[in-house]
């Protein structure tokens, strides 16, 4: 099994070195080819205008929409959430739109109101997440087949998925944290062998995510 990173622009050198700390084997994707064999793929945070355009001109744009269709994970952290997003606050046109959720763009303010706050993650354990919000989005509207995997202590959602899509609007790999990329590998596992049978196996986080609201 081998999850990729998108390498174009921003904090991929993390996600690559959390992955290979829990033993999957890691790559860099900046062109079409560097998909082929892949398992999974990692959006990572970083400017999301500047990936857009990186994204388009070297040819990423529909061979990731393949990965996406054939059923292999996706996780979006930070800007990799707006790239996931079906609708961007402000009008911009969607990068991949595979979230049906509305996001906000630097929604906890300047680079100088960043933080860092622990997270409770049900799907992933009684232990709280502890998440880096760095120029951080915030999920504006959720829809119906968007499950909520984690809010603020105020209510603001900053985690989803939907079928095959994992996004957080923070770090984890920033706070030494592996449980997201451990499940996304887990999600990868599950694509490669979905078992006998006429359909893939439940998604862990179907069975015990709680609802979007």
């Amino acid at each position: 099994m081998k999850i990729g990173v998108l390498a174009v622009q921003g904090a991929f050198a993390e996600h690559l070195r959390v992955l290979r700390g829990i033993g999957v084997d890691a790559v860099e994707v900046r062109l079409p080819a560097d998909l082929d064999g892949i398992s999974g793929l990692i959006l990572p945070g970083g400017e999301s205008t500047t990936m857009r355009k990186l994204i388009h001109r070297w040819g990423l744009h529909q061979p990731i929409l393949d990965l996406a269709a054939s059923g292999a994970p996706l996780f979006g952290t930070c800007a990799g959430m707006i790239l996931l997003a079906r609708e961007i606050a402000g009008g911009e046109e969607p990068v991949f739109p595979l979230l049906d959720v509305t996001v906000e763009r630097n929604a906890f303010g300047r680079q100088l109101d960043s933080f860092e706050a622990d997270v409770a993650v049900p799907i992933l354990g009684d232990g709280p997440v502890h998440g880096v919000f760095i120029r951080a989005p915030v999920i504006e509207r959720v829809g119906p087949d968007v499950d909520v995997l984690a809010r603020l202590d105020d209510g603001r959602v900053v985690a989803v998925h939907e079928r095959n899509v994992l996004a957080t609007a923070f770090h984890p790999e920033l706070a030494g944290e592996t449980r997201f990329h451990r499940l996304v590998a887990t999600m990868a596992a599950e694509h490669d062998d979905p078992g006998e049978g006429s359909g893939r196996r439940p998604h862990p986080t179907r069975r015990t995510a709680r609802p979007a609201s």
